[in-house]
Parts: structure tokens; C-alpha cells; sequence
């Protein structure tokens, strides 16, 4: 994922999309989301990473954590995250050509670290899987600050609705035609995006900090209770176009 010029404010909040080039199809298969969204935990860290190794100790840690008590082992996963992060992860979703993120930057220059050196590794991995040469992903990402907590509920609510496309696809011009069937598939069938973790069911728990935004939302019910709103409703506490980007 390419540099920016822009400069990021440490501490400040900021919803990110970052396209395949030329809009193509970029996560084809499971393996693909899965070293997606590792590699956006992996690569938030100062510190040099060897996805080879990590990946290998991730997987001893995981068979150790299933052998201990669940109280033991979720503290376990505290103490060994050892990461020096560029930024904190608020949300995430990965579609089949672009990716969401919603970030606050916690180091100097951190957001663009931190897409750089994600954006290296993943664009490795995409080459060498796919047997194919060059940039995988658009020359810049885009970027816009998070002003106030409605916007910020509002882009949060936003990312989470984007795979709706995948089963609506003209659901942005035209509305939600299905309520049900939407708040089923992302309740339960759509998991490469921090909405399950939201709501209490455990997915990619590492990747998020979601203290912030569930103390924000009053809770995982609440969460989906102001996703229904979303999808039944189409509130937009803020200008559409302005949340997307797009």
C-alpha cells in the first residue's frame, strides 16, 4: 500500500480504503482473507517482522491457548502480544478488490508506516501466490479524518455494511430491498471484517482495540441494534458520498 504526503495527526482517528489496481479481484480464496487480515496484525509493529517465523509461533501459541482455561489463555494472548504498533485497529473489512480500515494513529508517521510495510508484505505474498509481477494495489490510498463521534458511528456503521454489495449490489443508489437476509448475512455468514467480534462473537479478536467504540455504541447489543437502524432505515448521520469515498 503505497506512501502518502499527507501527514497523519497522532491521536486522531481516520477511515482508510485501499483499492486493487485497476479495481481488480485481489482475495480470491479464504487464504487469501486470512493472510489479509493477519498480515494487518502482523505488520503493525515497529519492530522488524518475519512473517515465516511469526506464523509459526502463532500457531504453538494457539495450540497452547486451546490446552489451557479460557481465563488463562485470553490473558496469555495479552501478555505475549509484543508488538510496538504504529496504530490501534478500530475496525476493518476486507472485500474482494479494497480494503476498510478505521484507524487511530498512535506513533509519528505511524498510518504511513503502517500501510507501507502491510502493503509490501501483502503485495509479496499476492505476487508469489499468483505468479504475477509489479503493484497490486492502486498508487495511494485515500484518507479522511474523523471529525466528531457522528461521523465516527456513522463511518463505523458504514464499513461494516460495505459487504452488503456483495448480496445487494445496488443497495448505495437504490436502498436495502431485504432487511432479513442483510442483517443475516452479516450477522452470520460474512466473517472478514471486525463485525463479529462487535457483537460478541469471536473471530479476529487480536486485530481489533474495541474498548473505545463499544464504550462509544453502549455495547455489542447496541452495535447491532444501530446496524439494524442502518439497514432498515439507511440513517446517515453524515453525508454518504463523504463516508465512502468512493
Amino acid at each position: 500500500m503505497p506512501r502518502r504526503k499527507e501527514q497523519f495527526v497522532t491521536g486522531e482517528i481516520y477511515h482508510l480504503i485501499i483499492r486493487a489496481l485497476d479495481n481488480n479481484l485481489i482475495f480470491k480464496d479464504e487464504k487469501d482473507y486470512f493472510r489479509g487480515i493477519f498480515s494487518i496484525y502482523e505488520f503493525n509493529n515497529q519492530n522488524p517482522v518475519n512473517i515465516s517465523i511469526r506464523r509459526r509461533n502463532r500457531t504453538v501459541e494457539k495450540k497452547r491457548e486451546r490446552e489451557k482455561p479460557i481465563e488463562v489463555g485470553l490473558q496469555s494472548v495479552l501478555v505475549n502480544d509484543k508488538r510496538d504498533k504504529f496504530v490501534e485497529v478500530l475496525a476493518f473489512c476486507f472485500m474482494p478488490n479494497h480494503i476498510h480500515l478505521l484507524v487511530k494513529q498512535i506513533k509519528d508517521n505511524g498510518i504511513s508506516k503502517f500501510m507501507q510495510k502491510s502493503g509490501t508484505g501483502l503485495s509479496k505474498y499476492f505476487n508469489k501466490k499468483y505468479q504475477r509481477k509489479g503493484h497490486v494495489f492502486q498508487d495511494a490510498f485515500k484518507s479522511i479524518h474523523i471529525e466528531n463521534d457522528s461521523q465516527l458511528i456513522a463511518v463505523f456503521n458504514y464499513i461494516h455494511a460495505n459487504p452488503v454489495s456483495l448480496i445487494e449490489s445496488g443497495f448505495k443508489e437504490s436502498g436495502i430491498t431485504d432487511t432479513e437476509k442483510v442483517l443475516k448475512f452479516l450477522e452470520e455468514e460474512f466473517r472478514w471484517s471486525s463485525y463479529f467480534d462487535y457483537i460478541g462473537k469471536e473471530n479476529f479478536k487480536s486485530v481489533t482495540e474495541r474498548e473505545f467504540m463499544l464504550n462509544l455504541l453502549r455495547g455489542s447489543e447496541n452495535c447491532k441494534n444501530l446496524m439494524k437502524d442502518w439497514v432498515t432505515y439507511k440513517k446517515k448521520l453524515v453525508n454518504f458520498e463523504k463516508l465512502s469515498l468512493e
